[in-house]
C-alpha cells in the first residue's frame, strides 16, 4: 500500500457536543450492564457509515488489499484444515425453515471469495450500490481507511453518545417506540428470524445510507443497516457505576487487549466492540437495534453485515 493519506476533513461530518450521559442498559443483555455515567468531549462523526464508493476511492488511491482478500496464514490457525485457509468472509445465508436459534452456523457460511467487492461471494457485486455501506471489512481495514482519511474510529462511548441523538435514557435512537406510528426508523429484520424476512421496511440486506431519518444530532444509520467497528476492546460487562459526579469516567477507552479474548476459543483472537445493530437484528432473536446494545467481534472476522464510520477529535477548521 502506498503512503497516500488525505488530510482530515470535517466535510459531511456532524459535530457532536460533549456531555455526560448514562451509558448501557439494565433491561436487556448482560453485556450491556450496568448503566453507568460517562463523559465524552465533543467530536466530529461521519454523517453516515463509510459507503462502497468512499471505500473504493481509498483502495484506488492506496492499492490497499483487505483482510478478506488475503489467504489466512496457517501459523495463525493451528489445527485448521488446509482447505479452509482461503480468502473469504462470513455471509448471511438464510435457511429455508425454522432452525435452532442457539446455533448461528445455521445461517452464517464462510464463503470463499467474499470480500468488499463481492460481499456475498462469487457472482455477487456492488454495482449500483455506491451509496450502501461497505461490508466485509475487518477491523484493520477500517483502521487503515480512517488513517488514510486523517480520522479515527470512534470509541464505544462516543458511538453510543452520538447514537442517542440527545435522548439520554431512551430505548431507541428516536424515542421509546420501535415503529412510531407504524413507521420504520431503521433497517432491521421483520418476520421470523432467520428464515422469513417479510421486508416490511423494503430491504432484505443493506440499504442506502440516508434511507431512514437522521437522529437528533443529524446522524444517519447509527442504528440498523450494518454493525459498526469501534476502537475499544470488548469486555463482558461495563464497569460499575461510581455513583458520584466527581468520579464519572471521561472519554473511556475500554479494557486492555488481553481482557478481550473469549476463553471458549481454541485460538486466541482479540475482540473489538461493535455498535448499532444491523439489518439482521430482530425482536425474535437479536434485539440490538438500540444505542446501548453492543457485540463482540474478532478482529480477523469480516461479514456481510459489518461496516464502520470515522470520527475527528478536534475543533472544526
Amino acid at each position: 500500500m502506498s503512503d497516500l493519506r488525505a488530510p482530515a476533513s470535517t466535510a459531511d461530518m456532524i459535530w457532536i457536543p460533549g456531555g455526560t450521559f448514562r451509558m448501557g442498559s439494565d433491561r436487556h443483555y448482560p453485556e450491556e450492564k450496568p448503566v453507568h455515567g460517562v463523559t465524552v468531549d465533543g467530536f466530529w462523526i461521519d454523517s453516515t457509515p463509510v459507503t462502497n464508493a468512499e471505500f473504493r476511492a481509498f483502495v484506488r488511491a492506496t492499492g490497499y488489499v483487505t483482510w478478506a482478500e488475503i489467504d489466512p496464514d496457517p501459523r495463525d490457525y493451528p489445527g485448521a484444515r488446509p482447505g479452509m485457509l482461503k480468502a473469504g468472509g462470513l455471509v448471511f445465508t438464510p435457511p429455508s425453515r425454522p432452525v435452532d436459534l442457539a446455533d448461528w452456523s445455521q445461517w452464517w457460511r464462510f464463503t470463499f471469495g467474499a470480500n468488499w467487492r463481492r460481499p456475498y461471494g462469487k457472482g455477487s457485486h456492488i454495482g449500483g450500490l455506491d451509496d450502501h455501506p461497505v461490508v466485509q471489512v475487518g477491523y484493520k481495514d477500517a483502521e487503515a481507511y480512517a488513517a488514510w482519511a486523517g480520522k479515527e474510529l470512534p470509541t464505544e462511548a462516543e458511538f453510543e453518545f452520538a447514537a442517542r441523538g440527545g435522548l439520554d435514557g431512551a430505548e431507541f435512537a428516536w424515542g421509546d417506540e420501535l415503529t412510531p406510528g407504524g413507521r420504520h426508523m431503521a433497517n432491521t429484520w421483520q418476520g421470523a428470524f432467520p428464515h422469513d424476512n417479510s421486508r416490511e421496511d423494503g430491504w432484505a440486506r443493506t440499504s442506502p445510507v440516508r434511507t431512514y431519518p437522521p437522529n437528533g444530532y443529524g446522524v444517519y444509520d447509527m442504528i440498523g443497516n450494518v454493525w459498526e467497528w469501534t476502537a475499544d476492546w470488548y469486555s463482558a460487562r461495563h464497569p460499575a457505576d461510581a455513583g458520584k459526579a466527581c468520579c464519572v469516567p471521561e472519554n473511556p477507552r475500554g479494557v486492555p487487549m488481553e481482557e478481550s479474548y473469549d476463553p471458549r476459543d481454541s485460538v486466541r483472537i482479540p475482540r473489538k466492540v461493535l455498535k448499532g445493530g444491523s439489518h439482521l437484528c430482530a425482536p425474535s432473536y437479536c434485539k440490538r437495534y438500540r444505542p446501548a446494545a453492543r457485540h463482540a467481534e474478532q478482529i480477523d472476522t469480516t461479514t456481510s453485515h459489518v461496516g464502520f464510520r470515522c470520527v475527528v477529535r478536534q475543533p472544526a477548521r
